[in-house]
């Protein structure tokens, strides 16, 4: 059984991210446009779980399929697409997960940016990424053995913050 565990940020996840960052480029190799760290741990002084979010954008999501067994070997199970369309998703840890991969083809420009928007938006709006720490706190002793309970009472908020990263980051890249 999965816990619900958020904690204070930790200069670790960046290079923990960094260290991921280049077994993946290696892996996906020429099929790699770009990598980046999200979710909640790519930003400083945000309370959250211990998971290591990333996004790779890839040239062709079909061919990912094919690294399904490298992905193996560095410690992931694929989830294929896991309910998002386009997308393949990867998990590391089991019910102890480290990491969260996300892969899109850079044609879903949509997804891409949504992830983009939320991090870029926390980093410039410190008053939101406390806020939404200390809801992420609130939560995580509310639910702290229900993963789905935890998900569902956040999810109007994030629509709400994803809406607002959203427009503020379309104006701020146009």
């Amino acid at each position: 059984m999965r816990t619900i565990e958020v904690m204070p940020y930790d200069v670790a996840w960046k290079e923990a991210f960094s260290r991921e960052q280049v077994q993946l480029a290696k892996l996906f190799n020429n099929e790699v446009v770009d990598i980046y760290h999200i979710g909640s741990t790519s930003v400083p002084n945000l309370y959250a779980k211990p998971i290591i979010d990333i996004l790779v954008v890839v040239n062709n999501i079909k061919a990912v399929d094919h690294y399904n067994q490298g992905m193996f070997e560095l410690g992931y199970a694929a989830k294929g697409e896991n309910g998002i369309k386009n997308r393949r998703f990867f998990i590391k840890g089991g019910d102890q997960r480290t990491h969260h991969v996300h892969v899109f083809p850079k044609s879903e420009r949509a997804q891409i940016e949504r992830h983009l928007a939320v991090r870029d938006y926390l980093l410039a709006h410190d008053n939101m990424a406390e806020h939404y720490g200390e809801l992420k706190r609130k939560l995580a002793k509310s639910f702290r053995f229900d993963s789905e309970g935890y998900c569902q009472s956040k999810d109007a908020y994030m629509k709400r913050l994803e809406s607002m990263a959203l427009q503020w980051y379309n104006n701020k890249h146009q």
